[in-house]
């Protein structure tokens, strides 16, 4: 029994690894699941017994990148013990995942469009914006921030870093841009600060 699972779950990663690299490449449009189930040695019908049409298959591929954004972020934001700082890295580490090569068409290209503002906000919600929720609770309750609901920080803050990446993403000098994206969210952030900290 559990070498069969385990062989679902090697099967299920290894398509999910191939589908990344297909839908990155070609984008959602002009990628086939004949191409992508060749290239990962199982057929059709092994597809479509995962995950139930290209659209969920596309629906993992961007569930993994969240999550593997969302471990960056962590990773990132752990570099430093000032609350502060890890807010600052966390931001950062999030924008400049979002807008790499590997990750911005499914992201932020066709994540949008093929799931649905709905589901992928559902979905941003579970991973990056769960971190940043956490993060400003507990900067809140250490008394950081001047009086603020922290759900309305947490989702303008969210939709601040999400428009950042989308204009990264599109600006030829990508470096400069996260530059200056940074510079003006960091500013934001300082508006937030409670006197003294």
């Amino acid at each position: 029994m559990r070498k069969n699972k385990a062989e679902t779950d090697e099967t299920i990663r290894k398509l999910i690894a191939v589908a990344r690299q297909h839908f990155t490449d070609k984008g959602y449009a002009a990628s086939a699941l004949e191409e992508i189930g060749l290239e990962a040695e199982l057929t059709r019908g092994a597809l479509y017994h995962h995950f139930g049409n290209k659209k969920g298959l596309f629906q993992a591929v961007f569930e993994s990148v969240q999550k593997e954004v969302a471990e960056r972020v962590e990773t990132e934001a752990a570099r430093s013990d000032d609350v502060w700082e890890q807010l600052l890295l966390g931001c950062r580490a999030f924008v400049a995942a979002a807008v790499e090569e590997r990750n911005k068409r499914v992201l932020l290209v066709d994540g949008p469009s093929v799931l649905g503002w709905d589901v992928w906000r559902m979905m941003d919600e579970r991973n990056s914006m769960r971190l940043l929720r956490e993060q400003l609770h507990s900067m809140n309750e250490l008394g950081c921030f001047r009086p603020v609901p922290i759900d309305a920080m947490t989702h303008s803050l969210s939709g601040a870093l999400n428009e950042s990446a989308l204009w990264i993403a599109q600006m030829p000098d990508g470096v400069q841009a996260l530059e200056d994206g940074m510079t003006v969210i960091s500013m934001l952030l300082d508006g937030f600060k409670k006197p003294g900290r």
